[in-house]
Protein backbone atom coordinates (compact mmCIF):
# COMPACT_ATOMS: atom_id res chain seq x y z
CA UNK A 1 0.00 0.00 0.00
CA UNK A 2 1.16 3.46 -0.84
CA UNK A 3 0.86 6.50 1.23
CA UNK A 4 -0.19 9.66 0.08
CA UNK A 5 1.67 12.04 2.27
CA UNK A 6 -0.58 14.98 1.46
CA UNK A 7 -3.27 11.98 2.75
CA UNK A 8 -1.90 11.77 5.67
CA UNK A 9 -1.58 16.03 6.51
CA UNK A 10 -5.13 16.35 5.43
CA UNK A 11 -6.37 13.68 7.88
CA UNK A 12 -3.99 15.31 10.39
CA UNK A 13 -5.09 18.97 10.07
CA UNK A 14 -9.36 17.49 10.31
CA UNK A 15 -8.36 16.02 13.30
CA UNK A 16 -6.66 18.26 15.16
CA UNK A 17 -9.50 21.15 14.09
CA UNK A 18 -11.87 18.58 15.37
CA UNK A 19 -10.09 18.18 18.64
CA UNK A 20 -9.04 22.24 18.86
CA UNK A 21 -11.41 24.15 17.31
CA UNK A 22 -11.13 27.87 18.51
CA UNK A 23 -8.59 27.18 20.72
CA UNK A 24 -7.42 24.95 23.34
CA UNK A 25 -8.36 27.15 26.53
CA UNK A 26 -7.43 24.70 29.22
CA UNK A 27 -3.23 25.46 27.88
CA UNK A 28 -4.05 29.22 26.84
CA UNK A 29 -5.51 29.83 30.52
CA UNK A 30 -2.69 28.26 32.27
CA UNK A 31 0.73 27.65 30.78
CA UNK A 32 2.47 30.61 29.56
CA UNK A 33 3.14 31.20 26.53
CA UNK A 34 6.31 31.34 26.53
CA UNK A 35 6.75 28.48 28.49
CA UNK A 36 8.97 25.75 27.09
CA UNK A 37 9.32 22.24 28.57
CA UNK A 38 9.57 18.08 27.75
CA UNK A 39 7.68 15.28 27.80
CA UNK A 40 8.03 11.74 26.67
CA UNK A 41 5.98 8.96 25.42
CA UNK A 42 5.84 6.21 28.22
CA UNK A 43 4.62 2.57 27.08
CA UNK A 44 2.30 1.11 29.70
CA UNK A 45 1.19 -2.24 27.55
CA UNK A 46 3.62 -5.04 26.69
CA UNK A 47 2.90 -4.79 22.66
CA UNK A 48 4.57 -3.69 19.01
CA UNK A 49 4.98 -0.69 18.41
CA UNK A 50 2.99 1.44 15.65
CA UNK A 51 2.58 5.43 14.39
CA UNK A 52 5.75 6.71 15.67
CA UNK A 53 6.56 7.70 12.32
CA UNK A 54 2.57 9.50 11.96
CA UNK A 55 3.50 10.91 15.24
CA UNK A 56 6.27 12.61 13.65
CA UNK A 57 3.96 14.79 10.80
CA UNK A 58 1.45 14.73 14.17
CA UNK A 59 4.09 17.35 16.15
CA UNK A 60 5.05 18.83 12.56
CA UNK A 61 1.01 19.54 10.99
CA UNK A 62 0.08 20.66 14.73
CA UNK A 63 3.50 23.30 14.52
CA UNK A 64 3.08 24.47 11.28
CA UNK A 65 -0.92 24.59 11.36
CA UNK A 66 -1.28 27.06 14.57
CA UNK A 67 2.36 28.88 13.68
CA UNK A 68 4.17 27.70 16.34
CA UNK A 69 7.94 27.00 16.56
CA UNK A 70 9.05 23.21 15.40
CA UNK A 71 9.20 20.54 18.23
CA UNK A 72 12.94 19.10 18.95
CA UNK A 73 12.06 15.15 19.02
CA UNK A 74 14.18 12.34 20.09
CA UNK A 75 13.20 8.92 18.78
CA UNK A 76 14.07 6.26 20.84
CA UNK A 77 12.16 3.34 19.12
CA UNK A 78 11.05 2.31 16.39
CA UNK A 79 7.33 1.20 14.46
CA UNK A 80 7.70 -2.50 14.60
CA UNK A 81 9.98 -3.19 17.54
CA UNK A 82 8.32 -5.23 19.91
CA UNK A 83 7.84 -2.82 23.46
CA UNK A 84 7.08 -3.57 27.12
CA UNK A 85 5.75 -1.64 30.37
CA UNK A 86 7.98 1.08 30.95
CA UNK A 87 10.05 1.94 28.11
CA UNK A 88 9.71 5.55 26.36
CA UNK A 89 9.18 5.40 22.95
CA UNK A 90 10.02 9.13 21.81
CA UNK A 91 11.35 12.76 24.15
CA UNK A 92 9.82 16.25 22.98
CA UNK A 93 10.80 19.42 23.97
CA UNK A 94 10.08 22.98 22.73
CA UNK A 95 6.43 25.07 23.62
CA UNK A 96 4.57 23.57 26.57
CA UNK A 97 1.28 24.88 24.63
CA UNK A 98 2.13 22.92 21.37
CA UNK A 99 2.84 19.38 23.22
CA UNK A 100 -0.54 19.81 24.69
CA UNK A 101 -2.38 20.48 21.70
CA UNK A 102 -0.32 17.66 20.02
CA UNK A 103 -0.69 14.93 22.59
CA UNK A 104 -3.94 13.84 22.48
CA UNK A 105 -4.28 13.10 18.62
CA UNK A 106 -0.53 11.52 18.95
CA UNK A 107 -1.86 9.01 22.11
CA UNK A 108 -5.36 7.88 20.21
CA UNK A 109 -3.54 7.27 16.76
CA UNK A 110 -0.49 5.58 18.12
CA UNK A 111 -2.63 3.58 20.90
CA UNK A 112 -5.21 2.43 18.08
CA UNK A 113 -2.35 1.98 15.40
CA UNK A 114 -0.14 -0.18 18.18
CA UNK A 115 -3.00 -2.25 19.09
CA UNK A 116 -3.61 -3.23 15.49
CA UNK A 117 -0.21 -4.15 15.10
CA UNK A 118 0.29 -5.84 18.15
CA UNK A 119 -2.48 -8.22 17.04
CA UNK A 120 -1.53 -8.71 13.72
CA UNK A 121 1.10 -9.70 14.76
CA UNK A 122 0.13 -12.43 16.95
CA UNK A 123 -2.31 -13.29 14.28
CA UNK A 124 0.94 -13.48 12.04
CA UNK A 125 3.25 -15.45 14.08
CA UNK A 126 0.30 -18.16 13.88
CA UNK A 127 0.57 -18.85 10.21
CA UNK A 128 4.20 -17.90 9.48
CA UNK A 129 5.15 -21.05 8.65
CA UNK A 130 2.65 -21.74 5.86
CA UNK A 131 2.60 -20.21 2.64
CA UNK A 132 -0.46 -18.36 3.01
CA UNK A 133 -0.99 -14.36 3.34
CA UNK A 134 -2.91 -12.73 6.22
CA UNK A 135 -4.98 -9.79 4.48
CA UNK A 136 -6.83 -6.90 5.99
CA UNK A 137 -10.13 -5.51 5.06
CA UNK A 138 -12.65 -2.85 4.92
CA UNK A 139 -14.10 -2.91 8.06
CA UNK A 140 -11.92 0.09 9.32
CA UNK A 141 -12.55 3.29 11.13
CA UNK A 142 -14.36 5.62 8.89
CA UNK A 143 -11.48 8.56 7.88
CA UNK A 144 -8.68 6.47 9.49
CA UNK A 145 -7.98 3.49 7.22
CA UNK A 146 -4.80 4.30 5.78
CA UNK A 147 -3.33 4.48 9.53
CA UNK A 148 -4.99 0.89 10.23
CA UNK A 149 -3.84 -0.36 7.25
CA UNK A 150 -0.18 1.28 8.20
CA UNK A 151 -0.21 -0.90 11.50
CA UNK A 152 -1.71 -4.10 9.87
CA UNK A 153 1.55 -4.37 7.64
CA UNK A 154 3.67 -3.28 10.39
CA UNK A 155 2.20 -6.24 12.18
CA UNK A 156 3.25 -8.83 10.04
CA UNK A 157 0.21 -8.86 7.67
CA UNK A 158 -0.20 -7.66 4.16
CA UNK A 159 -2.57 -4.62 2.93
CA UNK A 160 -5.80 -5.94 0.26
CA UNK A 161 -7.77 -3.36 -1.38
CA UNK A 162 -7.00 0.27 -0.20
CA UNK A 163 -11.25 0.82 -0.71
CA UNK A 164 -13.53 0.19 -3.53
CA UNK A 165 -11.30 1.53 -6.10
CA UNK A 166 -8.26 -0.36 -6.43
CA UNK A 167 -10.07 -3.87 -7.04
CA UNK A 168 -12.99 -5.59 -8.52
CA UNK A 169 -14.49 -7.37 -5.73
CA UNK A 170 -17.73 -9.21 -6.23
CA UNK A 171 -19.35 -10.24 -3.66
CA UNK A 172 -22.52 -11.72 -2.98
CA UNK A 173 -25.01 -8.83 -3.12
CA UNK A 174 -22.89 -7.74 -6.49
CA UNK A 175 -23.54 -11.41 -7.56
CA UNK A 176 -27.20 -11.26 -6.78
CA UNK A 177 -27.94 -7.82 -8.51
CA UNK A 178 -26.10 -8.82 -11.51
CA UNK A 179 -28.23 -11.72 -11.89
CA UNK A 180 -25.67 -14.18 -11.35
CA UNK A 181 -21.92 -15.42 -11.83
CA UNK A 182 -21.67 -14.86 -15.11
CA UNK A 183 -23.14 -11.81 -16.03
CA UNK A 184 -21.12 -10.57 -13.10
CA UNK A 185 -17.94 -11.28 -14.44
CA UNK A 186 -19.09 -10.88 -18.02
CA UNK A 187 -19.74 -7.30 -16.79
CA UNK A 188 -16.97 -6.47 -15.26
CA UNK A 189 -14.78 -7.75 -17.94
CA UNK A 190 -17.00 -5.52 -20.15
CA UNK A 191 -16.55 -2.18 -17.82
CA UNK A 192 -12.19 -3.05 -17.28
CA UNK A 193 -12.47 -2.88 -21.42
CA UNK A 194 -14.69 -0.02 -22.08
CA UNK A 195 -12.64 2.07 -18.90
CA UNK A 196 -9.11 0.80 -20.25
CA UNK A 197 -8.47 0.20 -16.07
CA UNK A 198 -6.48 -2.26 -15.34
CA UNK A 199 -7.98 -3.98 -12.26
CA UNK A 200 -7.87 -7.48 -10.78
CA UNK A 201 -11.28 -9.29 -10.56
CA UNK A 202 -12.20 -11.08 -7.44
CA UNK A 203 -15.60 -13.03 -6.88
CA UNK A 204 -16.79 -14.13 -3.81
CA UNK A 205 -18.41 -18.05 -3.66
CA UNK A 206 -20.66 -19.23 -1.03
CA UNK A 207 -20.43 -22.83 -1.87
CA UNK A 208 -18.39 -25.62 -3.91
CA UNK A 209 -21.80 -25.38 -6.53
CA UNK A 210 -20.77 -21.25 -7.15
CA UNK A 211 -16.62 -22.32 -7.02
CA UNK A 212 -17.74 -24.88 -9.99
CA UNK A 213 -19.73 -21.81 -11.48
CA UNK A 214 -16.88 -20.10 -11.73
CA UNK A 215 -14.71 -21.94 -12.91
CA UNK A 216 -17.23 -22.47 -15.73
CA UNK A 217 -17.05 -18.87 -16.37
CA UNK A 218 -13.10 -18.53 -15.84
CA UNK A 219 -12.32 -14.57 -16.45
CA UNK A 220 -11.04 -13.39 -12.79
CA UNK A 221 -7.71 -13.12 -10.92
CA UNK A 222 -9.20 -14.17 -7.33
CA UNK A 223 -11.87 -16.93 -5.68
CA UNK A 224 -13.09 -16.28 -2.55
CA UNK A 225 -14.15 -18.63 -0.39
CA UNK A 226 -16.51 -17.25 2.22
CA UNK A 227 -17.60 -19.05 5.04
CA UNK A 228 -16.60 -22.51 3.83
CA UNK A 229 -16.22 -25.30 6.35
CA UNK A 230 -12.67 -26.42 6.43
CA UNK A 231 -13.50 -29.88 4.86
CA UNK A 232 -15.46 -27.66 1.85
CA UNK A 233 -12.60 -25.16 1.04
CA UNK A 234 -10.29 -28.08 1.14
CA UNK A 235 -12.26 -29.00 -1.70
CA UNK A 236 -12.63 -26.08 -3.46
CA UNK A 237 -8.77 -25.50 -3.22
CA UNK A 238 -8.35 -28.67 -4.49
CA UNK A 239 -10.99 -27.96 -7.52
CA UNK A 240 -9.16 -24.73 -8.10
CA UNK A 241 -6.00 -26.25 -8.46
CA UNK A 242 -4.02 -23.32 -8.65
CA UNK A 243 -5.79 -21.50 -11.71
CA UNK A 244 -6.69 -18.84 -9.88
CA UNK A 245 -5.71 -17.56 -6.46
CA UNK A 246 -8.15 -18.26 -3.01
CA UNK A 247 -9.05 -16.53 -0.33
CA UNK A 248 -10.75 -17.57 2.57
CA UNK A 249 -12.73 -15.36 4.68
CA UNK A 250 -15.35 -15.07 7.25
CA UNK A 251 -14.91 -15.53 10.82
CA UNK A 252 -11.48 -15.83 10.66
CA UNK A 253 -9.58 -15.19 14.51
CA UNK A 254 -6.83 -16.27 16.57
CA UNK A 255 -8.69 -19.80 16.94
CA UNK A 256 -9.54 -20.45 13.36
CA UNK A 257 -6.64 -19.13 11.32
CA UNK A 258 -4.12 -21.98 11.32
CA UNK A 259 -6.86 -24.40 10.54
CA UNK A 260 -8.22 -22.34 7.36
CA UNK A 261 -4.64 -22.15 6.34
CA UNK A 262 -3.94 -25.96 6.54
CA UNK A 263 -6.21 -26.25 3.36
CA UNK A 264 -3.86 -24.42 0.93
CA UNK A 265 -5.79 -20.92 0.44
CA UNK A 266 -3.27 -18.29 -1.06
CA UNK A 267 -4.41 -15.75 1.42
CA UNK A 268 -7.02 -15.54 4.18
CA UNK A 269 -8.71 -12.28 5.31
CA UNK A 270 -9.76 -11.41 8.18
CA UNK A 271 -11.76 -7.58 9.39
CA UNK A 272 -10.92 -8.84 12.95
CA UNK A 273 -7.35 -7.27 12.26
CA UNK A 274 -9.05 -3.83 12.87
CA UNK A 275 -12.37 -4.35 13.98
CA UNK A 276 -11.37 -6.32 16.92
CA UNK A 277 -8.11 -5.44 18.09
CA UNK A 278 -7.76 -3.37 21.55
CA UNK A 279 -5.59 -0.20 21.92
CA UNK A 280 -2.22 -0.62 23.49
CA UNK A 281 -1.87 1.77 26.69
CA UNK A 282 0.43 4.78 25.98
CA UNK A 283 0.91 7.90 27.76
CA UNK A 284 2.84 11.32 27.33
CA UNK A 285 4.07 12.73 30.53
CA UNK A 286 5.90 16.04 31.59
CA UNK A 287 9.74 15.45 32.90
Amino acid sequence: METDPHQLRDLIRLALLEDIGDGDHSSLSSVPAEATKRAKLLVKQDGILAGVEVALIIFKETAELYNDPALEIEVLLKDGMPVKRGDIVLTVKGSARLILKAERLVLNTMQRMSGIATYANQMAELIKDLPVKLLDTRKTTPNFRVFEKMAVKIGGGSNHRMGLYDMIMLKDNHVDYAGGIESAITGARKYLQETGKNLKIEIETRNLAEVDEVLRVGQVDIIMLDNFSLEDMRKAVEKIGGRFETEASGNITEKTLREVAETGVDGISSGALTHQARSLDLSLKAF
